[in-house]
């Protein structure tokens, strides 16, 4: 479910929604290589680490940078100076990109709770999603070449209901293991009592 309401809320693999009041409080930062967390009612956010930023900002170079520079070069050469500035889309796409990424990743954090998860994301629509824990049947760690490189992995869970899963990107390895033993562990336990 996503709105543009402030206050919304999204239940994986549960019949139920509750509201959670996203207003965002003046942000405080806990450590310099992460997101910075807010203060809320109940556990504390947890926000995501800034080799994910980085590893974002590196493609979204390659992406915009290579087809500049490609632009340019022969449009200068060829037809002269002033088809070269054509090049300079893909720079206010890098330059625009590149600010964006930095509010999209600040938006990204997580909350264990007692009986579920929530993942909340989203600059404009802002978008929490309530994992409970007894509804999870698979935990994963991912992380590909590109993400080792950069000393990251993604956890994704997976619920019965197959369109519904949730995935946390970029955490540190060592966190994300962690996080996958600690919710498989309450899965098995929520599970065991249904």
């Amino acid at each position: 479910m996503e709105t543009g309401s402030p206050r919304a809320a999204e239940t994986v693999g549960a019949d139920r929604t509750e509201p959670i009041d996203l207003a965002v409080p003046p942000e405080r930062v806990d450590r310099a290589d992460r997101a910075p967390a807010v203060d809320r009612d109940g556990p504390g956010w947890t926000g995501l680490p800034r080799g994910l930023l980085r590893l974002r900002r590196m493609l979204l170079a390659l992406g915009a940078g290579a087809p500049a520079i490609g632009t340019a070069l022969p449009l200068g050469l060829l037809v002269g100076p002033a088809w070269a500035a054509l090049a300079l889309v893909p720079v206010a796409v890098l330059a625009v990109g590149w600010v964006l990424l930095e509010h999209n990743w600040r938006s990204w954090r997580y909350a264990e709770r007692a009986d579920e998860l929530l993942i909340s994301r989203g600059v404009l629509w802002r978008r929490v999603t309530v994992v409970p824990y007894g509804r999870m049947q698979l935990v994963e760690v991912t992380s590909g070449p590109v993400e080792r490189r950069f000393g990251l992995a993604s956890v994704q869970l997976h619920t019965a209901a197959a369109a519904t899963d949730a995935t946390i990107p970029g955490l540190d390895p060592a966190e994300a293991e962690r996080l996958r033993d600690r919710l498989t562990a309450l899965g098995e336990a929520r599970s065991a009592g249904l």
